[in-house]
């Protein structure tokens, strides 16, 4: 989550391609800004223990969030201009379907840890 967090704030244009457009062009750059900080603090309190449960809540909510720019991905074809795998429509597909073991991934850390 941190690495893909960081990855908004190196290559923000790659992000606002894939903002829906619901939530306007004016707005993209905001809020691939704003998520990359969400998800490097999701990263963040998913590695300690103490805050590990609220992490993951987090992320989970992030990527279901995210799930409508991955749906325009992959509406778009992939990433324009990009070659392999971003520009791919294929993967762009693909990856749809990933997003439910991640999903899965970060609620199983919302339990409570069993002594």
């Amino acid at each position: 989550m941190v690495g893909a967090g960081t990855s908004h704030f190196v290559i923000p244009a790659s992000y606002a391609r894939i903002v829906p457009s619901v939530v306007g062009a004016d707005n993209a750059r905001a809020v691939v800004l704003v998520s990359g900080a969400a998800e490097i603090a999701g990263g963040v309190l998913l590695a300690l223990p103490r805050t590990r449960r609220l992490g993951a809540w987090l992320t989970a909510g992030l990527l279901v969030a995210m799930f409508p720019a991955n749906v325009q991905m992959a509406l778009d074809g992939g990433i324009p201009g990009k070659g392999f795998p971003l520009g791919s429509p294929v993967v762009a597909w693909l990856r749809l379907p990933l997003q439910v073991p991640l999903v899965w991934w970060a609620l199983v850390h919302t339990r409570p840890r069993q002594p």
